[in-house]
């Protein structure tokens, strides 16, 4: 008598790709709708040792965009930015940053 391999239980979530020696620290950006065409973007995961006080202010000014940083409980502290920015972010965090652009995520649409 086979087994049906369909009928095992698998965890699709439980393999996150991670090795145990090299966790990665991903920077997530997303962006999210607001009410009519208004979206908003959010950078979340800039590791510790970078000012974003100092980022956001870079950002703002280089993007022509409102922006701020919010505090979150789960996901610490998060930049948020007027309009569809995903692209330029991914872009600047990559070139003056110096970080390597397979940590950085861009979700949405």
């Amino acid at each position: 008598m086979s087994t049906i391999q369909n009928f095992n239980s698998i965890d699709p979530f439980a393999d996150t790709g991670d090795t145990e020696n090299e966790p990665t620290n991903y920077i997530h950006i997303r962006i999210q709708q607001r009410n009519g065409r208004k979206t908003l973007t959010t950078v979340q995961g800039v590791p510790q040792e970078f000012d974003l006080k100092r980022i956001l202010k870079v950002l703002k000014k280089d993007f022509a965009c409102n922006g701020n940083i919010v505090k979150d409980e789960e996901l610490g502290d998060v930049i948020q930015l007027q309009g569809d920015q995903r692209v330029k972010v991914s872009e600047f965090l990559a070139s003056k940053l110096q970080l390597p652009k397979k940590n950085i995520k861009i979700h949405g649409f």
